[in-house]
């Protein structure tokens, strides 16, 4: 057989989040976690150093050495995890070089005219001048080609954890408190089964489970019950993304299939996020 947690076993560089998932968090976690912009008063305040960027600078300079020693002498499953980041790093970087690299490109132009006569093998030949495009414009237009809106990420103010959970006493004596009632809507989608209660951390009530939206189509100013397919991000953290919790700012993904929704080629859109 397999363990328990075997299906949510995530990968070694998330191990912050496994054990976040499986021991929580301290009681005062969410109002130790804004600490307000202090470093940027104090600069304000009490100005820095004199010699602060050429500090920075020399740190920066000296990065390079630091990352190159790490990489050469780090073992194990240290070694291991830092050679993943770095990787992810590399391929991120090589990406964006990518998307904004020039690629030639070629555009008939107009028959340039050309004082006297021209050859009858010239006449069918039309003149190509090669223009640059930036790649990153033409995988805008694509998307713009495929039907898809841009949904942008709300800047919404951090939730407590006192106003988004309510601790569950739990044992004999009601005396363990590591289980966490959410008082928020969520949703979890028709094949969700319930973990035995001995594992089961984060408990999403009956009542508050949402599977139909009510979404306002932004050209049509028309409002639609549809059903949700999923939560792609909520803003708050990436635990109440995996939870399915809905909260201002989430944003989720729609079955717009009923609306008759199609792309330029025909093909029916079947999942829209809102």
């Amino acid at each position: 057989g397999q363990r328990f947690d075997h299906a949510e076993k995530m990968p070694q560089n998330d191990y912050m989040e496994l054990h976040k998932k499986r021991y929580g968090q301290r009681f005062d976690h969410a109002e130790k976690m804004p600490q307000n912009d202090y470093m940027e008063l104090h600069k304000k305040r009490y100005g820095q150093r004199f010699d602060h960027a050429e500090k920075m600078r020399k740190k920066e300079a000296r990065k390079v050495k630091d990352i190159s020693n790490k990489a050469q002498n780090l073992h194990g499953i240290k070694g291991k995890l830092f050679a993943k980041e770095r990787y992810q790093e590399k391929v991120r970087m090589r990406k964006t070089m990518k998307a904004h690299e020039e690629k030639e490109a070629t555009a008939k132009d107009e028959k340039q005219k050309t004082d006297g006569a021209v050859p009858a093998y010239l006449l069918d030949r039309n003149e190509v001048n090669r223009t640059k495009v930036l790649s990153n414009m033409i995988k805008q237009k694509r998307k713009e080609k495929a039907g898809k809106w841009k949904v942008p990420i709300e800047k919404v103010k951090a939730m407590t954890e006192d106003e988004m959970f309510k601790i569950m006493k739990t044992g004999k004596r009601r005396k363990k408190a590591w289980k966490r009632v959410i008082n928020k809507v969520s949703f979890v989608g028709d094949n969700f089964t319930r973990k035995p209660p001995k594992f089961e951390r984060f408990i999403r009530p009956s009542g508050l489970r949402f599977k139909r939206a009510h979404v306002t189509h932004p050209e049509l100013k028309t409002t639609f019950q549809l059903d949700i397919l999923g939560v792609k991000k909520n803003p708050q953290s990436s635990m109440y993304t995996s939870l399915g919790i809905i909260t201002k700012g989430a944003i989720i993904e729609v079955n717009v299939s009923e609306l008759g929704l199609v792309t330029q080629t025909g093909k029916v859109v079947w999942g829209k996020y809102a």
